[in-house]
């Protein structure tokens, strides 16, 4: 079942937003070579708790951690750990902020020191496939449209997009109705209405689209060991068009 926002729950959630994207802003000043997902993490718990707010994802069906640290061929879901970040990496840090009762989710992905052209590329790409995404979501369209804007402009680069994570519905619960494939047929799917809020959150790789879960049933790679990245924003679909919630 979809639940819609009031205009009220949806200024509730952008502060919530605005908290999550500052973090963000500050995760991007701590990550460069030598430093560890773990000691992100742990920036990461200290900025909520200072800020009024918690991770909603530390808990979340025994997942232990604060924050999602995707490293290189980690797609989503990466523990954060103590190995130290190494110039050449690319790490995602994905995180749901919950204040006041509302959520907000955003993955934002980062270059560690000098990477290379493809893994440039692989960035880039995926950055503006989450904004081809979000301009299709307006009132009227369908879920499928966000979906082909996605997965048309990924593949025309060469890229390919995961089909096993998703974008969901969220509010006071971190997945609701309805559920935003990144990879689908224009003009099919739940009608986008005013109210909606959901999050899009391509993940690309630069190799084949297929995923391996790691022994601690969290950890999804790349079968091919092909570099994956994402970015993900939560957004409101409103009579103006579509709000972004975890803007920086």
């Amino acid at each position: 079942m979809i639940t819609y926002k009031s205009k009220r729950d949806i200024e509730q959630m952008h502060k919530a937003g605005q908290l999550l994207a500052n973090c963000h802003k500050e995760i991007k000043k701590l990550i460069k070579p030598g430093i560890s997902t773990l000691e992100i993490d742990a920036f990461v718990e200290r900025f909520l708790k200072e800020h009024g707010a918690t991770p909603e994802q530390k808990g979340y069906q025994g997942y232990p951690f604060a924050t999602c640290a995707s490293v290189n061929d980690v797609i989503c879901h990466g523990f954060p750990n103590k190995k130290k970040l190494k110039s050449g990496d690319i790490v995602t840090i994905d995180m749901v902020v919950k204040l006041n009762g509302w959520l907000a989710d955003s993955a934002w992905s980062y270059t560690v020191g000098e990477v290379s052209e493809i893994a440039r590329h692989l960035m880039e790409a995926t950055e503006k496939s989450l904004y081809l995404g979000i301009e299709k979501a307006v009132i009227g369209n369908r879920i499928g449209d966000i979906s082909h804007a996605i997965q048309q402009y990924a593949e025309g680069e060469g890229l390919s997009v995961v089909r096993e994570f998703i974008g969901h519905g969220i509010g006071r619960v971190m997945h609701e109705d309805p559920q935003v494939p990144h990879a689908g047929t224009k003009g099919t799917g739940t009608l986008l209405k005013e109210g909606m809020v959901l999050t899009i959150e391509p993940m690309l790789n630069t190799g084949k689209r297929y995923v391996k879960i790691d022994n601690d049933g969290w950890t999804a790679r790349t079968f091919d060991g092909s570099l994956s990245t994402q970015y993900e924003h939560t957004i409101a679909i409103t009579k103006e068009g579509p709000l972004i919630l975890t803007a920086q």
